[in-house]
């Protein structure tokens, strides 16, 4: 019925009047997708799709790794591995030595202070009345959404989605029309002034009926067969963390401990599957409000899914909750492809990735003899002050306002008071990283000179170090520590950020128009997706992509049908 409708309509306007055709603009190449949905899950180990699938319904996963290209060894060439540069490697095919988001955080030695990925203090919130503003203007290069938008001169649209205000802005990139993300004070999505200075119309409407004050006292219970929590530890373990103003134990009540909605409750349910249910449908009414996939220019649609992240954190991967999240994660997407399908037939392509993987809690790794550990910030500060303060004199040699990036292995030094000194810079950070190796659990330290002359030696774990350095924004020292530990001064939950495979092995899937099906076991990594990303809709590169085209993963393009010309005769000499 709608090819009908389609040829129809090309018959009626081939009859019109070119000059006063509405459409008399250059043909939609018809092998692209009308719209591109790139899916990340914040913290989904490549693994899940595996150990959770007998429980998979038959629309979400269990669709993609049926009729999808399913890449099963994708894996970060970076580390850090977090939040920041993984969404950002996945926008710009490149990884943070080239983007420069190295970290979520780093320490800015222009202001003296530590600045986050998207913080930008020359913008303000739209959508609330106070709050932190963010924008792109942190971000090196150009993203696919960048791309995208400036091949069709502006008229494909952008729109990026999520709960954290990074997420979302690192995916739209520098040109997008939109990114949204949840300001847990009014319990609304917001944006901030770099995008527009007021919310569309269908933002307001959907913050108005107050999607999370509707699961205000909902109850998080187990949805699944105990089948599938056999997957997971026990339900109780005094490694967790429990939720914000609840438990660690199914049911868990969501009131954040209050008698309504307010602050503490919006930052709880943000820890709750419900979430994810109301990202979803902020997703679909994107879709209708900006009229995504309706027109000649492709569009785009990001969505990253924040809630895993905040659960895997407070629980672990071998978590009940993170079994429960995943499998109804699993819905939520067949939501999402079971709406495209009605809004767009075949004529769509959804990405699907993550930004990174999650080490088991430490207290558990320990107990199966994986040697977890906890590695306090206080003792590397401790150890590598001692050391520079007997060879060089009294400290402090860390910079203070950079302390609380000890917990991501990264040390930066007062370079003023080397400097001061006269020392030699690269001796000092020679010093700083023998100190640390002699801290329990420390496996590698990476000095800023031996980075920057690239002397590696070939190391495997080296090379992702060195693929997040940037020369402007990168520590003095970068520490690493051994597998399944980390460096934290908590007591519960767990993190991400190690070049291991636990936190580095994600999903790669591609699913829709153009897209070749199988199975393919080859080395990848999530910088590809970008460049495969931009073949397809025939697009420049991101400025700066070293990823390459997933050559595998897509159909040869529909000829053209056009008459074929006659040959040319050659010419006589």
């Amino acid at each position: 019925m709608k090819r009908a409708y389609r040829r129809s309509l090309a018959l009626l306007l081939l009859s019109l009047p070119l000059a006063t055709s509405p459409f008399a603009l250059p043909q939609r190449h018809d092998e692209r997708p009308r719209l591109i949905v790139l899916v990340a899950i914040d913290q989904f180990r490549e693994e899940y799709l595996l150990r959770f699938e007998p429980f998979f319904g038959d629309g979400g996963f269990r669709r993609l790794l049926a009729h999808g290209a399913v890449f099963t060894n994708c894996q970060y060439e970076q580390a850090p591995t977090v939040t920041a540069p993984g969404h950002a490697t996945i926008a710009t095919g490149t990884t943070p030595a080239v983007h420069g988001i190295i970290n979520n955080e780093w320490y800015d030695r222009e202001t003296g202070q530590v600045v986050t990925s998207v913080s930008d203090p020359s913008r303000h919130p739209v959508g609330a009345s106070s709050g932190r503003a963010s924008s792109p203007h942190r971000l090196l290069g150009t993203t696919l959404a960048d791309e995208l938008r400036l091949s069709t001169n502006f008229r494909s649209k952008v729109i990026a989605l999520s709960y954290k205000d990074r997420s979302a802005i690192l995916l739209g990139g520098k040109l997008a029309n939109l990114a949204l993300w949840f300001d847990e004070t009014s319990g609304s999505f917001i944006t901030s002034d770099y995008y527009a200075s007021a919310l569309p119309e269908w933002v307001m409407r959907f913050n108005a009926a107050r999607p999370a004050d509707q699961y205000f006292g909902a109850r998080w219970e187990k949805a699944f067969p105990e089948a599938a929590y056999a997957l997971a530890a026990s339900d109780d373990r005094p490694e967790e963390t429990p939720l914000p103003g609840g438990g660690r134990t199914f049911p868990h009540h969501i009131t954040g401990g209050l008698a309504q909605p307010g602050p503490a409750f919006y930052t709880a349910f943000t820890f709750t599957p419900f979430a994810n249910e109301v990202l979803v449908e902020l997703a679909k009414r994107a879709i209708e409000g900006e009229q995504l996939g309706r027109d000649e220019f492709p569009d785009l649609l990001a969505i990253s899914f924040s809630t895993n992240d905040l659960v895997g954190h407070y629980f672990g991967p071998d978590s009940q909750e993170v079994v429960d999240l995943t499998l109804r994660t699993d819905r939520a997407l067949a939501s999402l492809l079971a709406y495209l399908d009605s809004r767009l037939g075949s004529d769509y392509v959804l990405a699907l990735t993550a930004d990174h993987g999650v080490a088991p809690i430490p207290e558990y790794a320990a107990r199966l003899r994986l040697g977890g550990r906890r590695i306090p910030p206080t003792a590397i500060r401790q150890a590598i002050e001692e050391a520079l303060s007997a060879r060089f004199g009294e400290g402090p040699w860390i910079e203070s306002n950079a302390l609380p990036l000890l917990s991501s292995g990264f040390v930066y030094l007062d370079r003023e008071a080397i400097a001061r000194k006269r020392l030699d810079a690269a001796e000092v950070e020679r010093v700083a990283a023998e100190a640390a190796l002699k801290i329990p659990g420390i496996a590698r330290a990476y000095t800023r000179t031996h980075l920057l002359l690239g002397h590696l030696h070939g190391e495997a774990i080296g090379r992702r170090v060195a693929a997040s350095f940037h020369p402007l924004r990168s520590p003095d020292v970068t520490l690493v520590p051994e597998p399944f530990a980390f460096i934290s001064g908590g007591r519960t939950g767990t993190t991400h950020g190690s070049p291991y495979s636990y936190d580095a092995h994600v999903p790669l899937i591609l699913f829709g128009r153009g897209i070749a099906p199988g199975m393919y076991r080859h080395a990848c990594t999530p910088a590809d997706l970008a460049p495969t990303l931009a073949a397809l809709l025939r697009l420049e590169f991101p400025a700066g992509a070293t990823g390459r085209i997933l050559q595998e993963a897509l159909r040869p393009p529909i000829p053209q049908t056009v008459s074929p010309q006659p040959a040319r005769k050659p010419r006589q000499r």
